[in-house]
């Protein structure tokens, strides 16, 4: 016989993968998952964008730091 899990155990679980995925930044976590399904387009017709994560993560870095650093102004 096997035992379910609590509910307040799997609320936990999402809330740590959601706390990992997107963390402080909501915009990076967006981004990325917008370049991953535009990468698996892409890909299932035989195009090679293997630089197009690398690129929206340094797009999006650069973004949020110039972000970061108007808000200390």
């Amino acid at each position: 016989m096997t035992r379910r899990p609590p509910v307040s155990w799997l609320i936990a679980f999402a809330m740590f993968w959601y706390d990992f995925i997107v963390g402080d930044d909501w915009t990076l976590a967006v981004a990325v998952a917008l370049g991953l399904a535009i990468t698996a387009v892409f890909s299932s017709h035989r195009v090679s964008v293997w630089w197009l994560i690398p690129a929206i993560v340094v797009t999006m870095i650069g973004v949020d730091l110039r972000r970061a650093s108007r808000s200390k102004r």
